[in-house]
């Protein structure tokens, strides 16, 4: 009998035992294309059962980043950020088409219980340390509104990175901090930033980079002892090697987002 090739007669679904079984015959490059196709070819494509023993062969150094995280890294994203670190190491660096002074950092503070604020800075105005790592520091210059900020367990930060003339943005992190937010102590905020590619945000890839800030908080004097925040400290770790990245590999990540079509 023939086989119909009537547009209305539907599309046989491969079912989930068979494609656990093509999973076991691919490489991690066909595995991880694989799990693009679709939600049910994800879902079998990336269970930890394919992903453990190629993420401990090839990154036995990275096994112990697994149960740092909360809820644990699955496998295949651990073994993403083996293969993007060693990558990293391997490719020839080559200049990033932006430069801090085509970018201004733009962060906004804001709780229940004081008015939002907002720090503006041109890339053009961030000094860099002797070693030109992709870490900054802002003064907290403007006294009186920063009086009027409460720092309080739900102070919410954003970090948007602005391209020249509102090209691009891009939002470093959106998020609630942790910390005792007391004089002496730091206010912490992070927030893992997403891969640069054309298949990250449809299959969750990790760039296996954190954005952080800290809110260095200090008592003002003659002011009843008031906590202030003293100083504002942003920079892009790297989760392998947990130390700040460079200007240059910073500038490289964001330009993916805020140049997409010139790279």
């Amino acid at each position: 009998m023939p086989i119909s090739t009537s547009q209305d007669s539907p599309s046989p679904s491969i079912p989930w035992q068979v494609l656990e079984l093509l999973a076991n015959n691919l490489d991690p490059k066909t595995l991880a294309t694989a799990s693009c196709v679709s939600k049910p070819w994800h879902a079998a494509m990336s269970s930890d059962h394919l992903w453990e023993h190629l993420s401990t062969t090839h990154f036995p150094s990275l096994s112990h980043l697994r149960s740092l995280a909360v809820p644990p890294l699955p496998y295949h994203r651990l073994y993403n950020l083996g293969f993007t670190s060693t990558k990293r190491r391997q490719k020839p660096t080559s200049k990033p088409l932006i430069t801090l002074q085509n970018l201004t950092f733009i962060i906004t503070l804001n709780n229940s219980t004081s008015p939002p604020i907002t720090i503006t800075r041109p890339g053009s105005t961030l000094s860099l340390d002797h070693k030109s790592l992709f870490r900054f520091d802002f003064d907290v210059r403007d006294r009186d509104t920063w009086l009027l900020f409460d720092v309080s367990d739900d102070t919410k930060v954003t970090w948007n990175v602005v391209l020249r003339g509102f090209e691009g943005v891009f939002t470093m992190m959106d998020c609630k901090g942790k910390g005792s937010f007391i004089s002496g102590s730091d206010g912490w905020f992070s927030a893992e930033l997403p891969a640069a590619g054309c298949c990250a945000a449809g299959c969750g890839g990790a760039s296996g980079m954190v954005a952080e800030m800290r809110l260095v908080m200090k008592e003002e004097v003659g002011e009843g002892g008031r906590t202030v925040v003293g100083s504002v400290n942003v920079g892009v770790l790297s989760v392998v090697s947990w130390r700040y990245v460079g200007v240059d590999d910073g500038l490289r990540y964001l330009q993916h987002f805020l140049q997409p079509c010139d790279v």
